[in-house]
């Protein structure tokens, strides 16, 4: 059902978009030749997710990427957290979309962790603030790598236009509209489509998300590859041949999210170019075995 109606929607928005089949995907750097490995939400199994903290730990724990959930607060400005509201992972109550980046400033991005996770608590996770997108990259900078989601875009408008403007204002876009250490991602295809308009020389990855066995057909990938490089599925609802679906269209593929060593394993085995990991380091231990084999 749920892959269903993305194609419908691939289909119709790629025609509005102006998204012909003769366009090819973007221009990109971003090689499958290497294994990925995203710190999902950081290295959220030991932190609270979408903290410095959890961020600097997935740097550690050798995570190549950043995962960044992007939501806009009532001002206009681009912060790093899951849900729309901030309920679960602060001390405060509200939707983003309600809150100042001041208000969110005030909460309490820490202290849940060391509540619902006693044997990872510290100190020091207790008061954290949550990050706006401009202080994650000003705090690790371009060598850095940087997985970014447009989340719940439908609720922000203009979060892409804000998005590219963030992006440029830190150099992580050239002067020609490419970048070497991000990519975008989103469930809403409708929000790929407006960055890819904005610049087609984005790396983008369209997540989909899969309620039952997850099928995938030629003219799906077909229309994907239009405007993305890859796709990200949940790995609880694929398996090998749909990997070599989407491998056979030259398309990476990136499910989510895979936190144990024999599913980290299986989806070696059967071809992903990357995944997310609340815990980078178990991935990190799996892809050098992997590599001896």
């Amino acid at each position: 059902m749920g892959i269903g109606i993305l194609t419908a929607g691939l289909i119709l928005q790629g025609t509005a978009m102006g998204v012909s089949a003769n366009s090819g995907g973007p221009h990109h750097e971003h090689s499958d030749k290497k294994i990925m490995n995203v710190s999902h939400r950081g290295a959220s199994g030991y932190a609270p997710e979408h903290t410095i903290p959890a961020y600097q730990l997935g740097e550690q724990l050798k995570g190549d990427y950043i995962e960044i959930d992007l939501q806009m607060t009532k001002d206009g400005q681009l912060i790093a957290m899951h849900d729309e509201s901030v309920d679960r992972t602060t001390d405060g109550t509200g939707r983003v979309k309600e809150l100042t980046l001041a208000e969110v400033k005030q909460l309490d991005a820490g202290s849940w962790f060391n509540e619902k996770y006693p044997q990872y608590a510290k100190t020091e996770y207790k008061g954290l603030q949550v990050p706006t997108l401009e202080e994650v990259l000003q705090e690790f900078g371009k060598q850095a790598n940087y997985y970014i989601e447009t989340k719940s875009p439908e609720v922000y408008p203009g979060m892409e236009a804000k998005l590219l403007d963030v992006l440029e204002d830190n150099k992580m876009i050239d002067k020609k509209g490419r970048t070497k250490n991000v990519l975008i991602q989103s469930f809403s295809q409708e929000s790929l489509l407006t960055v890819h308009s904005l610049n087609a020389n984005l790396p983008l990855v369209q997540l989909i998300s899969y309620q039952s066995p997850a099928v995938i057909t030629d003219d799906e990938l077909e229309t994907i590859a239009q405007y993305a490089i890859g796709v990200g599925p949940n790995f609880a609802r694929i398996d090998e041949q749909y990997v070599q679906t989407v491998r056979n269209h030259d398309l990476q593929i990136h499910p989510y999210t895979v936190n144990t060593q024999e599913e980290m394993r299986r989806a070696l085995d059967w071809g992903v170019t990357g995944l997310f990991t609340n815990f980078p380091d178990l991935f990190h231990e799996v892809i050098k075995d992997f590599k001896k084999r």
